[in-house]
C-alpha cells in the first residue's frame, strides 16, 4: 500500500529544522517566497515585543546597542537599484543579528534574567540565522556587492536602543518592512 503524497511535507520539515539553525538539505532557494515562512518569523518577533512591553522599564539593557534604522521611504525604495536594496537589507540583517547576539550575552551576564526573556532572545538568534541562510540561498549576499562603477551606497542609518522592548520593536519592524519589501520584489521578479 502506497503512502499518500503530501506536497507540503518538504516545507513543514524545513520549518522544523530552520529554527534549530541546522542546514536543511534540499531547501529550495524560493522557500522565503512562501509568505507563511516570513510571517512565522514576524509573528515570533511581535510576540517577543509584546512580552517585553510588559516588563519593568522595557527590560533595560546594561548598555546601548546599535541597531539599523527601519524607516522606509517607499518612494525612494522603489527607485533604488536591486543591488542597493540588497545592501540595505543584508547590512541591516547583519547589524540586527549582532544586536540580538549582544543582548543574549548581556542577559547571560544578568543577575536575574527571566527564562521567558531568554527564550525570546534565543528564538530571535535562531530566527535571524535561518533568515540569513534563506537570503544567502536566494542570492542576496551576491546582489549586495555593488559593482565598482556603481554609485556608492549610502551608509546604513543606525541608532541605539537601551531596552529589549525597543530592540524587539526594531526586529519586528525590520522584518515587516525592508525584509518583506525586498523578498516580495525578488520573488515577483521570479529570478530567485
Amino acid at each position: 500500500m502506497a503512502l499518500p503524497e503530501c506536497p507540503a511535507l518538504p516545507l513543514l520539515l524545513s520549518l522544523l529544522f530552520l529554527p534549530l539553525g541546522l542546514p536543511v538539505l534540499g531547501t529550495p532557494a524560493r522557500l522565503i517566497c512562501d509568505s507563511r515562512v516570513l510571517e512565522r518569523y514576524i509573528l515570533e518577533a511581535k510576540e517577543a515585543e509584546n512580552v517585553t512591553m510588559g516588563c519593568a522599564d522595557g527590560c533595560s539593557l546594561s548598555e546601548n546597542i546599535t541597531v539599523p534604522d527601519t524607516k522606509v521611504n517607499f518612494y525612494a525604495w522603489r527607485r533604488m537599484e536591486v543591488g542597493q536594496q540588497a545592501v540595505e537589507v543584508w547590512q541591516g540583517l547583519a547589524l540586527l543579528s549582532e544586536a540580538i547576539l549582544r543582548s543574549q550575552a548581556l542577559l547571560a551576564n544578568s543577575s536575574q534574567p527571566s527564562d521567558t526573556l531568554r527564550l525570546h532572545v534565543d528564538k530571535a538568534v535562531s530566527g535571524l540565522r535561518s533568515l540569513t541562510s534563506l537570503l544567502r540561498a536566494m542570492g542576496v549576499q551576491r546582489e549586495a556587492v555593488l559593482p565598482p562603477d556603481a554609485a556608492s551606497a549610502a551608509p546604513l542609518r543606525t541608532f541605539t536602543v537601551d531596552t529589549l522592548c525597543k530592540l524587539f520593536r526594531i526586529y519586528s519592524n525590520f522584518l515587516r518592512g525592508k525584509l518583506k519589501l525586498y523578498t516580495g520584489e525578488a520573488c515577483r521578479r521570479g529570478d530567485r
